[in-house]
């Protein structure tokens, strides 16, 4: 796994219930226009505001649909068992990743007992083959999670362990996790790290607004050696329109626009769907016009 990665959002109908076909359709537009992979049910995929059964569709949806090794799946909950379940359930459908986050609930969260919870999912997963990636996004679960930590557990288990998620905006953290564990592959979130992924050791970056900006992504992302300052600075100014706290309305909405369906402005509460002027506005200025 390695590119530029979406963290794709999932439609909901009037019930708050997945929808599978314009989750399809999505997905499909973004592997068609420069995407490598897709996360499904992580942050951008409002995964903890589902059930474990509507989860457990989305996935089954994805896999039936997409070649398994473009797949990434987020089963990180607070809870042991719960992940352990939604984790393995993933490894039987066949996916390869599944991205995990930290037991955010209990603060403070002690280095060893971190360490031990990771520890115990990986005893659980025994034999299978699921490959688990580290999701550190201390804004979200108030925890960031310690180099000493991720460096531990993947010398314990190097082939359970092989990457990260870092939302956390501090590249000097994801450098640092490069130089220590070498064979982690480390994917900031923003796809404006590709101009220097091939310097830094970055293995693509897997983001929420590439849902938008696939396209010029994978531009970026296949002239990584030297790539065109027009294309990096093109990136930057997308995404710079569309992160803050209207990120996952936002793109809900934008993607709307693209596909003409407009159930896909609803979101999930606590999120409110972003307003229509704001929106036509966001695209507008997305457009340069």
């Amino acid at each position: 796994m390695e590119g530029v990665i979406a963290a794709v959002p999932t439609p909901v109908d009037t019930t708050c219930s997945p929808m599978r076909e314009p989750f399809i359709e999505h997905c499909n537009w973004i592997l068609r226009n420069g995407g490598d992979g897709l996360n499904v049910l992580g942050s951008t995929g409002e995964a903890n505001s589902f059930d474990n059964a509507s989860r457990r569709q989305v996935m089954a949806w994805a896999v039936e649909a997409f070649p398994k090794e473009r797949l990434m799946v987020g089963t990180g909950t607070p809870s042991l068992q719960e992940t352990v379940a939604l984790t393995t359930f993933a490894d039987d459908l066949g996916f390869p990743i599944a991205l995990v986050l930290p037991p955010y609930y209990y603060k403070p969260l002690s280095p060893s007992g971190l360490q031990a919870w990771y520890l115990a999912l990986h005893d659980a997963l025994g034999s299978r083959d699921i490959q688990i990636y580290f999701y550190n996004f201390p804004q979200m679960t108030g925890i960031s999670i310690p180099v000493e930590v991720i460096s531990d557990l993947v010398s314990v288990a190097p082939n359970r362990f092989t990457g990260i998620k870092d939302s956390s905006g501090d590249l000097d953290y994801c450098r640092s996790i490069v130089s220590t564990c070498p064979s982690l592959n480390v994917f900031p979130s923003s796809e404006t790290v590709l101009q220097s992924a091939a310097v830094d050791g970055f293995a693509g970056c897997i983001s929420a607004s590439v849902n938008v900006t696939a396209p010029i992504a994978a531009q970026a992302w296949s002239r990584r050696a030297a790539p065109p300052r027009t294309i990096s600075d093109e990136i930057a100014r997308q995404r710079g329109l569309l992160a803050g706290p209207t990120l996952i309305p936002g793109i809900k909405f934008l993607v709307g626009l693209r596909s003409n369906d407009i159930g896909w402005r609803r979101v999930l509460p606590p999120f409110t769907a972003l307003p229509e002027t704001v929106g036509e506005q966001l695209s507008k200025n997305l457009d340069g016009s």
